[in-house]
């Protein structure tokens, strides 16, 4: 054993120098360490008495030649070397989610080994070098360069040599001019194309439609103006269409022949016309959203046909008439629905009730009428229900109803039930995990109802623009994680009951449970949009009512509060001091 253990070592120390990279190599990337300002523990691996090959986020091939160098998320600062062009086998770099600056060197875009090259989420500046038009086709396939800080134009000559393209993403820069079609005239194989969130103008080039094998376009969030292009419905191999967030207008009548889509997403464009029947033959489709358009019309029929929709976003356009149309029964996948500000009418049809899968339904601002039915009690998973500005009746069978759904944490059910009563009694008994409810501008009668003490999860309680008379009740500073209030514009008097300045969430600086809403939520005072509830203000609304007295010197105990409004009512003596304490205060009205 010990003669063998010799023979090995003395066989390792012959073959040694064969089996360590290259001189050259490890020349090139101590010169990437050399141009980084922090190199996040790099240099305790990267020594120039070691073989590169054993380094940290490098790997060879059998011959010792550096084939990856995959350095992502690790906090590196400075700038690329273009030395890594130098690594004659390099095939995958990756250097994203760093804090690279600088330029991306040009030897790496045009490296004749590199098939995949990704510097995404860096901080990196400037335009894209164009490639001489002598150069010959060079092998990279994939191109992330998304979420950095290029700007300039596509350059035109560079893509001639990239016939072996597959993806390319420039997403989130600041990229001007027009969209490139170059990209499919000379890469035959190109897939994927992710060019949103830049500042592309112009229209959507129809030389798009020679992308004969593209499967994901987006171009969303750019300032594209005019109509789609004939040509790119020929792309029948698009599987994802997302072009929300642009200038676009005109009709979607010849959508239906991209019967691959799993994804449309033409949001908050200025498209108009109605949605085609044609619509019936995207029998993959899973993602529909027409939101923040003109379109019009009813809904066709054939829109029961596409069984896989898992999200239907409508809101914000001029649709009408019925729904009943729409065989809901059939859209067993529907997970969300969102009609929010249209025109449709007739009552709330049943079938919606028999997707089962549904989270979030969302039907405000139309012109449905009558009452709630039971049926909803089947949407065992409905967490987000906004039912407000309609015209339906009956309250207290409507929350007696909804009090059986366990799931439920958001409910919007305001600027119905008008001139009815507030129901007081205790059938209405659940919403254990309700944190928003909202039943303003309903012009209720009545006091505010014991059943609501029983809502411990409650974070956001909307009262306001009702009719209802007493006092607030004592119980609701048992409420551990209410931090919104607002009951104002309604006939409470009395004091300002000492149970208010005891309100836990109000107290502390503590923020609310950190809960993502289904569908985003709009508030109407400040006209912005929320994705979660921990992102709305700490508020307090007790304006124009009835109250009297003096403002308690307690208030100063509610630090926690952004907004504060106590005014029109009919208080008396000064402010207190006190309230100077409130140092998170933003908003005062008294």
């Amino acid at each position: 054993m010990p003669s063998l253990g010799l023979a090995l070592m003395l066989l390792a120390s012959l073959i040694s120098p064969a089996s360590s990279c290259t001189e050259q190599e490890k020349i090139s990337l101590l010169r990437l360490l050399a141009g980084l300002s922090w190199n996040g523990g790099l240099a305790t691996s990267w020594r120039s008495n070691t073989d590169c090959c054993t380094w940290q986020g490098i790997t060879c091939n059998q011959d010792r030649k550096v084939t990856d160098v995959s350095l992502d998320s690790r906090g590196l600062e400075g700038s690329i070397s273009p030395s890594l062009g130098n690594l004659t086998e390099l095939l995958r770099l990756n250097l994203s989610r760093n804090s690279l600056s600088g330029a991306l060197p040009l030897e790496l875009v045009s490296s004749s080994s590199i098939i995949v090259l990704d510097v995404s989420f860096n901080r990196l500046t400037g335009a894209l070098h164009e490639l001489p038009s002598s150069t010959p086709v060079r092998p990279l396939q994939v191109l992330n360069i998304s979420s950095n800080l290029f700007t300039g134009q596509f350059p035109s000559t560079t893509w001639k040599a990239m016939e072996n393209l597959v993806a390319l993403n420039a997403s989130n820069n600041s990229f001007t001019g027009q969209i490139p079609s170059t990209p499919c005239a000379s890469a035959p194989s190109l897939a994927v194309l992710e060019l949103s969130f830049n500042k592309f103008s112009g229209n959507i080039p129809p030389g798009l439609g020679n992308c004969s094998v593209l499967k994901m376009l987006s171009t969303g969030y750019n300032n594209l103006c005019g109509t789609l292009p004939g040509e790119l419905f020929n792309v029948t191999t698009l599987e994802h269409l997302s072009l929300p967030n642009n200038w676009l207008d005109g009709g979607v009548n010849g959508i239906g022949k991209l019967t691959n889509l799993v994804t449309l997403d033409l949001g908050q464009n200025g498209f108009s016309g109605n949605i085609p029947e044609s619509i019936g033959d995207l029998e993959r489709l899973e993602e529909l959203h027409l939101e923040h358009n003109n379109m019009s019309g009813e809904l066709p029929t054939a829109l029961s046909n596409c069984t896989n929709l898992v999200t239907i976003d409508l809101n914000t356009n001029r649709f009408s008439g019925e729904l009943n149309k729409v065989k809901f029964a059939s859209l067993s996948n529907l997970r969300k629905l969102d009609l929010l500000f249209n025109d449709f009418t007739g009552t709330i049809p049943e079938s919606i009730y028999s997707c089962t899968n549904l989270t979030a339904l969302r039907l405000s601002y139309n012109q449905f009428h009558g009452q709630l039915s039971e049926k909803i009690s089947n949407l065992k998973y409905l967490s987000f229900l906004s039912l407000s500005n309609n015209s339906l009746t009956n309250i207290t069978r409507t929350l007696q109803i909804l009090s059986s759904s366990k799931s439920l944490t958001t409910l919007y059910i305001g600027c119905n039930f008008l001139d009815e009563t507030m129901p007081q009694d205790d059938s209405i008994d659940g919403f254990e995990n309700l944190q928003v409810l909202s039943m303003s501008e309903c012009s209720l009668s009545g006091k505010i109802p014991d059943w609501l003490s029983k809502l411990t999860n409650l974070g956001m309680l909307f009262l306001q623009s009702n009719q209802l008379t007493g006092p607030v009740p004592d119980w609701i500073s048992s409420l551990n994680l209410l931090f919104y209030l607002d009951i104002s514009n309604n006939s409470f008097t009395g004091d300002i009951p000492a149970a208010l300045m005891e309100m836990p969430m109000l107290r502390s600086d503590k923020t609310p449970p950190k809960v993502f809403f289904e569908l985003l939520v709009w508030n109407e005072n400040t006209f912005m949009q929320y994705l979660m509830l921990s992102a709305f203000p700490k508020v307090l609304n007790l304006a124009i009512n009835n109250f009297t007295g003096v403002i308690p010197e307690e208030i100063g105990q509610l630090k926690g509060l952004i907004s504060l409004n106590l005014s029109s009512n009919g208080f008396s003596g000064g402010i207190p001091e006190q309230i100077c304490n409130l140092t998170n205060l933003q908003i005062q009205c008294f």
